[in-house]
């Protein structure tokens, strides 16, 4: 597939290795790009599925032996600076970046008998607060006249209910129409903006009963695996997809709820 040569990525939420963060970073690193991702190993080790403190380190050790620049940084996206910092941290190591991939995210189990005006914080500040900054920030330092690319993950709030994860499903549905708004803005800058619902993923926080579950309601046989929304990724961030923009598109391998 053509990709965009000897261009920069910067990708957010790659703490860990089962991730899709993970994932998206070494398919593109396959490809040729540069990376730049962040981590933030507070968040996991607070999570079910846990981290190893080295993972975001071993992950960059993986990335360099593809024979491309890595650079990583930990970061609180929910600092209302992050953005700043982080486009200041990738221009002055790695230099100005052509793609962002906002795939962080907040996420804890709540429904209206229990969610918290704190709770209902932290997921807005990640998930919508952190992507809307980002974006700007990373358009505002682009300085070329095409090429450019954001793509967000979403998580297919306009396909159905998420009953259990209110304030997860009402952040992450924002991001949709955050995205087709920014799409038009940022076309006249040459750049692109798509969003993309991979489906339930098996990241490792999949048990064998919720992926005996779920397998039935995929016509493949199987759950999404990380790589899956990757190639997709590097689809969209590619010059073949220079004309996709303003689009959700739902990667989920026909997933039916």
């Amino acid at each position: 597939m053509p990709h965009l040569k000897n261009k920069l990525v910067i990708v957010t939420g790659a703490s860990r290795l089962e991730g899709i963060g993970a994932a998206i970073c070494r398919e593109l690193a396959d490809a040729g790009y540069h990376i730049f991702f962040t981590f933030w190993t507070e968040y996991d080790r607070e999570m079910p599925w846990k981290i190893e403190q080295d993972e975001p380190l071993q992950l960059k050790s993986e990335l360099l032996k593809k024979g491309v620049s890595v650079a990583s940084m930990e970061l609180d996206l929910s600092r209302s600076d992050a953005a700043e910092q982080l486009m200041l941290a990738v221009q002055s190591q790695l230099g100005t970046p052509d793609i962002l991939i906002n795939n962080a995210a907040y996420s804890t189990t709540n429904d209206f008998s229990d969610l918290t005006a704190e709770e209902l914080d932290k997921h807005y500040m990640v998930n919508i607060r952190a992507t809307t900054l980002l974006s700007i920030h990373f358009a505002r330092i682009f300085n070329k006249q095409s090429g450019g690319r954001i793509v967000n993950l979403t998580s297919g709030q306009s396909q159905g209910p998420m009953p259990g994860e209110l304030a997860y499903a009402t952040t992450k549905g924002a991001v949709d129409a955050f995205t087709l708004t920014l799409s038009a803005e940022l076309a006249p800058l040459g750049i692109t903006v798509n969003a993309i619902n991979p489906g339930p993923t098996d990241t490792g926080w999949m048990t064998d009963a919720i992926k005996k579950k779920l397998q039935p309601m995929f016509p493949f046989g199987r759950v999404g695996e990380p790589r899956d929304v990757a190639k997709t990724i590097a689809f969209l961030v590619s010059e073949q997809a220079d004309w996709i923009t303003g689009q959700v598109i739902h990667s989920e391998g026909g997933f039916r709820r």
